[in-house]
């Protein structure tokens, strides 16, 4: 007689590979829980930078890079937006983008265009579903909550 798996046994699911994440924030706790989320969610590694200038640094190296999370309000520049006209430099397999910020107005409307915009404080799981769906949405419809 042949041992069969009882009918409740769930087959375990690994989620789809996030790659290469840089995380662009100078909130310490947030990045720690960004960066918690984004690794159970699939993320390979998770590279994060508190500063314009590290992050410059970190872009410097030209490592490959699948998803940015960008805070838009960093300490030492408050213009962290326009990382993601440099990250549409990078060709045409360019790293997906998300926004991170308290403001989001502040983000010119043809930035915005770029990827989804999360207001904080947001929930970290809905940043990793966004990313993990990779799905192209509306402008109105990327305020996301």
């Amino acid at each position: 007689m042949s041992a069969s798996k009882p009918a409740n046994v769930e087959k375990a699911v690994r989620p789809a590979s996030l790659g290469r994440v840089l995380l662009v924030e100078d909130d310490t706790v947030l990045a720690l829980a960004l960066e918690d989320a984004l690794l159970r969610g699939g993320a390979d590694e998770v590279v994060i930078c508190q500063t314009m200038k590290a992050t410059m640094a970190e872009l410097d190296k030209r490592e490959k890079l699948d998803a940015i999370v960008i805070d838009v309000h960093l300490a030492d520049r408050d213009d962290g937006w326009a990382l993601a006209e440099l990250v549409t430099l990078l060709g045409p397999k360019r790293p997906r983008i998300a926004f991170s910020t308290g403001s989001p107005g502040d983000i010119p409307a043809q930035i915005a265009e770029l990827g989804p915009i999360f207001e904080k404080p947001y929930d970290p799981e809905r940043l990793v579903e966004v990313l993990a769906s990779g799905r192209k949405r509306g402008l109105f419809a990327r305020l996301l909550r």
